[in-house]
């Protein structure tokens, strides 16, 4: 029987679970164009409002990512894990991840994203790297994967077209926020990359798309349910995103990071979400069996220097200068700075850095994008002198600014001034690594 938009639409506005076929229909109609911008939007805003059950959010899940073509590496005989963060500001995470666990066994597919609004973009930081690709057709991602085990490349459009086309539409029609669309929403995505298992970085903060730890928590619960019920061993670990990650915000910079850290230098929270995840993709990838043995193997990737040699391949397969690795002047950089200095009339601490406001900021200054459509600069930033937890004297900056023009530089301080807020007493640091959501298995 035809399933009509307007009857799919109704049944969902006045709170009923939808059937397999409809869910199966609206999916179809959206990307063959039977269902109209107007009538996606409006059973999009009756999803948002009414829900969908833990069933009806894995048809959708299963219908988008069937809704184009769906990658099959049976000549990769490697375990191939793939990991997800659900956004952040200074999440420099996959470039680090990627190598390291390459290095040490796994083969990584992976597809990504870039920023929008205050969070950054995995694909928007690897083109920082002059000539770095991030486009490749079907035999040469094949082929890349089976030389070096790792591949960092953007969605193509044959792939799940369904999410491109509903995406568009979230965004513009305040339908974002919903735990069955998100979930959808990304494990369409990475489920049709052709991985055996996935691994979840679900944060939650004021810098994160979960403002609560009770939201992050039922998320990760939901994508992990629905992961795991299509066959695909899926856990999430749940992390704060209340100040940056790291210490470079922006593009470039945070490609100097990146690298920094797979020679063993990176700053320690940045290190501690890195370590937890690469190790949660060893142990679902079934190369280790407990986490002490996955640390030890990920830590000396890191001292032997095979991590860094496994990104400085993949920087020359995918086009991009290695010569980078060596000499960060070859990376897009600004020749102007700006230490901002707070008013203090005594030494104090680092109360807080409002990991959203940063964002923003960074985004005035140039380094995200408001529309899909922006031109990002590869090279202006911040680099946080200051984290939280830290003791800063009178006279001491607390963040560089690396910028290009002044157009906007007396605006981008005011914000950075506005988001750090200072204790005359010494603050405790919480542990990132809030949680691990495993599935939850029936007796």
């Amino acid at each position: 029987m035809k399933c009509l938009p307007q009857e799919i639409i109704a049944r969902k506005r006045d709170g009923h679970t939808l059937r397999r076929e409809e869910v199966d229909a609206f999916v179809a109609g959206v990307v063959s164009g039977g269902f109209k911008d107007y009538q996606s939007s409006a059973l999009l805003m009756a999803i948002v409002l009414k829900g969908m059950t833990p069933e009806e959010t894995g048809w959708l899940t299963e219908a988008m990512m069937r809704s184009g073509r769906i990658v099959e590496l049976p000549e990769v005989t490697r375990p191939k894990v793939d990991k997800h963060s659900t956004g952040g500001v200074g999440d420099k995470v996959s470039l680090i991840l990627a190598p390291l666990v390459a290095a040490c066994g796994l083969c990584v597919p992976m597809m990504s994203g870039r920023g929008l609004g205050h969070t950054g973009g995995t694909l928007d930081k690897l083109e920082a790297i002059p000539g770095f690709s991030t486009q490749m057709d079907d035999a040469a991602y094949r082929k890349q994967l089976l030389e070096i085990h790792q591949a960092m490349i953007g969605q193509s459009a044959d792939i799940v077209p369904a999410d491109r086309k509903l995406y568009a539409l979230r965004d513009v029609t305040a339908t974002v926020e919903s735990i069955p669309l998100i979930c959808a929403s990304i494990l369409s995505k990475k489920l049709a990359e052709g991985i055996d298992a996935l691994v979840l970085d679900v944060k939650f903060g004021q810098g994160a798309f979960m403002s609560t730890e009770a939201d992050g928590r039922e998320l990760a619960k939901a994508l992990v349910a629905i992961g795991t019920s299509m066959g695909k061993p899926t856990s999430a670990l749940l992390t704060r995103m209340e100040q940056p990650l790291g210490r470079m915000i922006g593009n470039a910079l945070e490609v100097i990071e990146s690298i920094d850290c797979l020679r063993g230098e990176g700053p320690a929270d940045l290190m501690e979400v890195t370590y937890a995840l690469c190790a949660e993709m060893l142990l679902l990838g079934g190369l280790h069996t407990d986490k002490a043995a996955a640390m030890a193997a990920l830590k000396q990737a890191i001292d032997s220097g095979a991590a860094l040699a496994a990104f400085r391949r993949l920087v020359e397969a995918q086009g991009g200068d290695p010569r980078v690795l060596d000499d960060y002047q070859r990376l897009p950089h600004c020749q102007q700075h700006h230490d901002v200095v707070p008013d203090l009339d005594a030494a104090s601490y680092i109360a807080r850095l409002d990991a959203r406001a940063y964002g923003q900021a960074a985004c005035l200054l140039g380094a995200g994008r408001a529309s899909m459509d922006a031109v990002i600069d590869p090279a202006v930033g911040f680099e946080l002198l200051k984290k939280e937890g830290d003791r800063i004297e009178p006279g001491e900056a607390f963040v560089r600014i690396h910028y290009t023009n002044t157009d906007q530089l007396e605006a981008v301080i005011e914000r950075l001034q506005n988001a750090t807020h200072f204790s005359p007493k010494p603050v405790a640091v919480l542990p990132l690594v809030v949680d691990r959501i495993a599935p939850e298995i029936n007796t």
